[in-house]
Parts: structure tokens; C-alpha cells; sequence
């Protein structure tokens, strides 16, 4: 666990850990307080067969990815880094030769019916 994750926000991904094992992911969908101080409503999406929409009422410490139990059953949410779009090398060589040629991008109307 890493005790100085980040809060979770809105349209991220975590890793939800069940019993100390990696489980699943999900998509945070909405954050709003609940009607107890330092408690909030974390909507989930469950990117589960079939995906789920689930609501949790957790702390400020969870979440930020401490431990806590569900029906006596440890949980932890993680905060997941994506990581940044990865060019592979043959695109960049097809993008460098592609900027090197200046033609002129022919246009084809998608409207026009070709007459038989």
C-alpha cells in the first residue's frame, strides 16, 4: 500500500485488491460527500464480466488507499498510473517521411451517388 496515494478522482481507473490480491479494475464514475464528515459516495463502474455499477461509502483514508473490510473481508483501492501513449518506432518513421512530403490531401464526398 502506499500511504501518501492521492486522493482518487472523477473518470480515473484503480485496481480494487480483494484479500490483499489484485481483483479487478474500475473506473471512478462520481465522488460526492456523504452525510457523515470525511465520509464519501464513490461510484464505480466494475470493469468485471458482466461490468457493474456499484456505490461504496468510504473515508478520507481509503480513499487514498488504506485498508478497509467489506462484510469482514479486507479491500484497498489503488489508484492506477496510466501511462502515457507510446509511439511505437515504425509510426514515428511514418510520421517523420509523412511531414517530409507536403501533397495535397485529396477530399472524397461521401454524399454524392455514383451514377450507374
Amino acid at each position: 500500500m502506499n500511504p501518501k496515494q492521492d486522493s482518487i478522482r472523477e473518470q480515473e481507473i484503480v485496481l480494487i485488491h480483494i484479500e490483499e490480491q489484485p481483483a479487478f479494475y474500475a473506473r471512478v464514475e462520481k465522488i460526492s460527500a456523504d452525510v457523515k464528515p470525511k465520509w464519501w459516495r464513490v461510484k464505480f463502474l466494475m470493469l468485471t464480466i458482466p461490468v457493474k455499477v456499484t456505490t461504496w461509502t468510504i473515508d478520507e483514508e481509503q480513499i487514498r488507499g488504506a485498508e478497509f473490510t467489506m462484510g469482514g473481508t479486507p479491500i484497498r483501492i489503488e489508484k492506477v498510473e496510466v501511462p502515457e501513449d507510446i509511439e511505437p518506432e515504425e509510426k514515428k518513421e511514418e510520421s517523420a517521411s509523412k511531414k517530409q512530403k507536403t501533397r495535397q490531401a485529396r477530399v472524397l464526398s461521401l454524399n454524392k451517388k455514383k451514377k450507374s
